[in-house]
């Protein structure tokens, strides 16, 4: 759970490789492409490119390096040839990334040529939701905390947190302890300790918060129809707040971290 100092190093390279994805993606036109022409591609940028790991390809029977979910899909996505991201979609792109034995854990939910103005403004505050999580966190504070902000900032601009998936713990393996909730109490829950290292992960729906698996075991959906967006960065506790690891260059110049 927690780190020691020379595990947080190599898992800052794996959290700036996977940042990297990332920022190549923001350089793609995404309108016209499949999910899993996205997929094949950030595979062969995470393996030719960056000489590391794709660390979801392979794990819980999952034959795929990213999750592709398109508007109402809220995530687990699994990419698919017939999935083609179309002008004025929304798309969360969740990708883990390993490398030296850590791994790294990300999303974002790209807005694709010119969406309506209310799937900009779900993307934007399930962004803002995620941040407000992220500046909770300070050895000291409580896992309460970070959910407490969360669900405070969806319900104020009139969204639902989906409850039933959440960030966690991560390191050598993919989910580690401890689950971070996307709700909670202010002040309640594990009192966290510098050097963990867990994801930030709000899902923010439009509607209802209820969410449905469907056939294929994997793709969760509102059970509404309307639009899902998530963010994710994996963070490490410090003594006096928190460190970023997949923090993108862009943010880095806007001054999020």
């Amino acid at each position: 759970m927690v780190k020691t100092p020379d595990e947080l190093a190599l898992m800052r390279v794996s959290g700036a490789l996977l940042a990297s994805v990332f920022e190549m993606l923001d350089r793609q036109d995404l309108a016209g492409m499949s999910t899993l022409q996205v997929n094949d591609m950030v595979d062969r940028y995470i393996t030719d490119d960056l000489a590391a790991r794709p660390a979801s390809k392979g794990q819980y029977g999952f034959e795929h390096v990213l999750n592709g979910s398109i508007n109402h899909v809220v995530c687990h996505g699994v990419p698919d040839a017939k999935d083609v991201i179309r002008d004025g979609d929304i798309v969360n792109l969740d990708i883990t990334l390993e490398k030296d034995g850590f791994i790294a854990d990300s999303s974002k939910t790209y807005v694709v040529g010119n969406a309506p103005p209310a799937a900009k403004r779900l993307v934007k505050v399930a962004r803002e939701a995620m941040w407000q999580g992220i500046r909770q966190v300070r050895a000291g504070a409580h896992l309460g905390d970070i959910g407490f902000a969360i669900e405070r900032h969806a319900k104020k601009n009139g969204y639902a947190v989906v409850r039933e998936y959440c960030g966690h713990g991560i390191g050598r393996e993919m989910h580690e302890e401890p689950q971070v909730l996307n709700f909670g109490r202010a002040g309640t829950g594990m009192v966290l300790r510098e050097g963990m290292v867990f994801t930030i992960e709000p899902m923010i729906n439009q509607g209802t918060r209820k969410v449905s698996t469907e056939d294929d075991g994997w793709t969760v959906v509102t059970d509404d129809g309307k639009l899902s967006a998530q963010f994710e960065h994996t963070v490490a506790v410090t003594r006096d707040g928190v460190e970023v690891l997949t923090l993108r260059g862009d943010e880095r110049a806007r001054g999020l971290a």
